[in-house]
Parts: C-alpha cells; structure tokens; sequence
C-alpha cells in the first residue's frame, strides 16, 4: 500500500507540473523574491563566466600540450602583482571552471564526445603532437610507446575550449537579462525562462571549433566542418553532466567501490547542481563552494540586502543563502532547456502534438522530482500531494 501512495504522489506532482509548464508556468514558483534572487544572482554569475571563459580558452589556446602549466590561471599576465594575489587567494577561482570541464569530459555525450572518437580527430591530434615535440626526441618517444597519452590531451583541451564558448554566450545571456530587468523588462519568473529561451534558440546554431597554432601552422582540433553546435554539443551535454549528474564530492562520500555509496553506473549519478543540498557549501573539499566564493564578490546591492533581511545570521551564511538562490536560478534555465527541445510548443491544442509533448516532459520530470524542486518552491511532497488530491 505504501508503495501504491508514494507512486500515485509522484504522479499527481507529475501532472501539476506538466499543467505548469503547459500553460506558460515554470518549474520555479513566481514569486517577487524569487525574481529578485534569479535575477541578481545571474548577473553575478554572468561576470564570474566572463572570467572562467576567458580563462578556459585561454588554456586551450596556448598550455595545450605542455605537461605542467605551472601559470595557467593567470591568462598570460604573469608579474608580482598577480603572483602575490594569487598566494593570498585573492583572485577567481579558475579550479571550478575545471571541475565542469572534466565532469563533462567524464561524462561525455552528444557530437563533441562523438567527434573526439573519430579519426579525423586522431589525424589532426598526431600532426600538431608531432610538430610541437618536433625537437623533442624523447617526447616522440612516448608518443610512439604510448599512443592514446597525449592525444587524450588535446580531447581535454577541446573540452576546455568547447565549455569555454559555452560559458561566453552564457555570460553574456546572463548579464543582458539583468540589464533587462533594471530596465523593467523582466518581471517575472516566466519572463526570466523566456528571456533564457530566446536566447538559447537564438545561438543554437552556433558553431563550436577549435583550432591551435604552432609557429606558421594551424591546427583545427574541432574543425567548423565537424558539425558541432552550441545547443547540441555543449548546452544539452552541460545540463546532463553539471544540473544532473555531477561528481560525488570527495570527503562526502566513499569512493571504495565495495562500500557502494556511488552507484556502479554514471547514468545513475544525482549529485548535479539539481540535486545538491545547500547546506555543505563551505566545507572543504565541496567545489561549489568556490564558485559561491567567487560570486559573492559581485552581488548586486539589492540581492545582498535581501540576503542580509531574510536571515537570521545576516551575511554570516552568505554562501549556503547563494547556493540556494543559485538552485532556483539554475531550475529556470532547466525550465528554458526543456521548452526549447520540446517536440512541439507546449501550448499546443493538437491532440497527438499534446500526447507527444506529455510523453517527452514524463521523461523529465520523472528525473527532476527527485531533485530539490520542491524544497526551493518552498512544499514539501505531503503538501502538494494533499492539495492535488
């Protein structure tokens, strides 16, 4: 019997959230603090964006290939001014921008993982290993002993420069929508999702390459002929791999496979952004808590009020209110995911359109309850179950 009500509780929250998004709703609640927070705490990732991708193609475009990029995070400026602001930690946190980058590489999935596979890949990766080690007789060797060693290098480094072009048309979607809403543009929840979907289907098709230089000669890694786009290969992958999936945080959890906390399978895994409990962020050894670190420095002055309003230890848990604020955010820009690859438009009146579409958002939302949804639309399961019932 237990079984039976926790299955039809799962279906009614099914239903109520599908009737949402049918009619224009989204997945987060439309209230004015949640706009507040959505909004403010975008802009403020849109500027930390801005550095991780330029810090991401900047790796890409110049430390492939070298064994120990003692200076990555540093974009080229290396001088005292950087160097003591680096040992006193004061600087963006270039790790986290990594952690995403090789959680999707893990991951993998769509044409970018695909194309890595291929032997046009495998081509142009030999042809630039063996021009950039060209005087290097001990590194052809290795290269000769160990064939997949440094090409596994360059599919990192394109994973760095692909998720470095994702990030820059999000950073920018992130920043023109907060200019939006100064202007009194945006002013609700549904608003931020169609701001967030227009611009979504508006770069859909936008070309994702990578080509390195060394010395007179060019090298395209990701060639525009391959086919790569920015909704397939990167935007599609980044939700699976970052909102969904995740990594288990170290320290959190066992990673001795006979202790089985992780699942054996990583389609299995739930420790995405969708998924995280706020309340770690400040514990070592979790990486979000960089990016919250990171964000923190650039909060608009009406989100930071709010936070220091609605709780108790004022800024004292800025990190944990930011994460939460960060979720709601992030299940906006899911809600905008998943209308831009409906089958049909979810308004649709067409009987056979409308069964399509249901079918698709089952699928969706049978992952996504499971999730923190409900915790940040402020119910609990018993709750909404008793007013659908």
């Amino acid at each position: 019997m237990v079984g039976i009500s926790v299955k039809r509780s799962k279906s009614l929250l099914i239903e109520e959230y599908i009737t949402r998004l049918e009619t224009g709703a989204a997945l987060l609640d439309n209230s004015p603090q949640n706009l507040i927070e959505v909004v403010g705490i975008l802009k403020s990732y849109g500027v930390v964006l801005d550095a991780y991708s330029i810090n991401l193609c900047y790796i890409a475009n110049t430390q492939f290939l070298k064994l120990f990029p003692v200076f990555k995070y540093f974009n080229g400026k290396v001088n005292p001014d950087t160097l003591a602001k680096f040992i006193w930690h004061d600087r963006i946190n270039y790790e986290y921008a990594e952690y995403c980058m090789k959680s999707m590489f893990w991951h993998g999935g769509g044409g970018l993982d695909a194309y890595l596979d291929t032997p046009e890949f495998a081509t142009q990766a030999d042809k630039l290993i063996r021009e950039y080690h060209k005087y290097n007789p001990l590194m052809l060797a290795l290269h000769q002993a160990f064939k997949d060693f440094l090409p596994e290098q360059m599919r990192q480094m394109s994973y760095y420069s692909a998720l470095g072009q994702f990030w820059r048309v999000m950073s920018d979607m992130f920043l023109d929508l907060s200019d939006s809403y100064d202007r009194g543009q945006i002013t609700s929840i549904p608003d931020v999702v169609e701001f967030i979907l227009d611009a979504l289907v508006a770069n859909a098709a936008r070309p994702i390459t990578y080509t390195v230089k060394r010395g007179d000669h060019r090298f395209e890694i990701l060639p525009k002929s391959a086919g790569l786009t920015f909704l397939a290969d990167t935007a599609v992958p980044y939700v699976e791999a970052i909102f969904f999936r995740g990594t288990p945080f170290p320290g959190t959890v066992s990673y001795n496979a006979q202790a089985y906390e992780i699942p054996y399978d990583l389609g299995m895994f739930n420790y995405g952004a969708l998924y995280a409990d706020p309340l770690p962020i400040g514990g070592a050894g979790i990486p979000p808590t960089l990016l919250m670190q990171d964000m923190r420095h650039f909060l608009p002055d009406y989100l930071r009020q709010l936070y220091e309003r609605k709780s108790i230890r004022g800024l004292g848990d800025i990190r944990v209110q930011i994460c939460e604020s960060f979720q709601k955010s992030m299940f906006c820009v899911t809600t905008a995911a998943i209308k831009g690859l409906a089958p049909h438009p979810l308004d649709t009146e067409d009987p056979e359109q409308k069964l399509a579409n249901r079918k698709y958002l089952t699928g969706w939302l049978n992952r996504i309850l499971e999730s923190q949804l409900i915790k940040v639309n402020g119910k609990t399961r018993n709750q909404l179950t008793a007013k659908l019932s």
